[in-house]
């Protein structure tokens, strides 16, 4: 199992903490790279956390209003899980019926290629 760790991104010298807002993800379910996981408010600005791997959302550190500073874990990402994600995905997954195109007939009337192919393949 790969984890990759999400932490909060580097804050102006001059702010000292950061408030969490809402996570747009779960714990569990599938993320993509940069794909934004959460906003963080500072008293100046609010921030996107992107996801910095694809994966699945393993854990989360610090929930919805908690209050955190510069470089400071998160949530985790399981990276190895995509395949998990996607074998899950895939059965559900049913095929679009394939069309088969009737072509359109020579208007050189057989003096082209076209009309021999299709009589020798038919």
């Amino acid at each position: 199992m790969a984890i990759v760790e999400v932490k909060v991104p580097q804050l102006s010298e001059s702010i000292a903490e950061a408030t969490m807002m809402t996570w747009k993800k779960k714990a569990g379910e599938a993320v993509a790279v940069d794909e934004i996981l959460i906003e963080i408010e500072t008293d100046k600005v609010v921030l996107e956390v992107p996801a910095p791997a694809a994966g699945v959302l393993a854990e989360i550190v610090q929930g919805d209003g908690a209050t955190v500073t510069t470089e400071q874990l998160i949530a985790k990402i399981d990276t190895d899980a995509v395949a998990g994600v996607l074998q899950l995905l895939l059965p559900s997954l049913h095929p679009l019926p394939l069309l088969r195109l009737q072509p359109r007939r020579c208007r050189q009337q057989g003096r082209c290629g076209h009309a021999r192919r299709r009589q020798a393949a038919g």
